[in-house]
């Protein structure tokens, strides 16, 4: 079906300004990434239970969980890789435009796909947080097993070994997350005082 025979209804459907005052907060996007076992998902996990606590609605999307359902099509080359961050973030989009907290958790190698999903998403909706650990530490931590995998060749294109990793450069505006450096419970502290700011209404 070609452009020209969609007709999207955007203009009549309820707005965002609407659903946000019911649920009484911005909708936002924060999207976490970094090396596998980071620690962006036990961060994420965390951050988003607080917020339920403190009555905020949230959706958390996790790296593997989508590629079980939404992107289960996928594989890890780099042309995978941008079309799994393009689909997660236009879903984020849609949550955003419901006034729900999203909290993204997936390696995001490249920049590119950061700037992509920044793009999709919209500047003003998108906060990015390294969360940061050295591929010595991830490795020793190995949660899921997969460096092991890796180090004997039965994890192709893996991160950090294979297939390579930026960082955000110096002066981006990032918030990072040291978790080499402080107690999970030190950078859920930090995380969640950047982000309760953002997500509440202006009275």
């Amino acid at each position: 079906m070609s452009d020209a025979n969609l007709y999207p209804i955007f203009d009549r459907v309820l707005g965002r300004t609407e659903k946000e005052a019911r649920l009484g907060q911005r909708g936002r996007v924060f999207w976490l990434y970094g090396l596998s076992g980071s620690g962006k998902s036990t961060l994420a996990i965390a951050l988003e239970r607080r917020l339920h606590a403190e009555g905020i609605t949230t959706h958390l999307l996790d790296g593997d969980n989508v590629r079980t359902g939404l992107n289960r099509d996928l594989g890890f080359t780099d042309a995978d890789r941008a079309e799994n961050i393009r689909r997660i973030a236009e879903v984020s989009k849609l949550f955003v435009q419901a006034g729900v907290v999203v909290i993204c958790a997936f390696i995001t190698p490249h920049r590119a796909y950061r700037e992509l999903a920044r793009k999709i998403i919209g500047a003003a909706d998108f906060s990015e947080v390294y969360v940061a650990a050295s591929f010595e530490t991830c490795a020793k931590r190995d949660p899921k097993g997969l460096y092991a995998k890796a180090g004997t060749g039965a994890v192709k294109q893996f991160t950090g070994r294979d297939s390579s990793f930026e960082p955000p450069a110096s002066g981006d505006d990032v918030l990072t997350i040291e978790t080499e450096a402080e107690t999970a419970d030190a950078s859920l502290v930090r995380l969640h005082g950047a982000v309760s700011p953002l997500i509440h209404l202006q009275s």
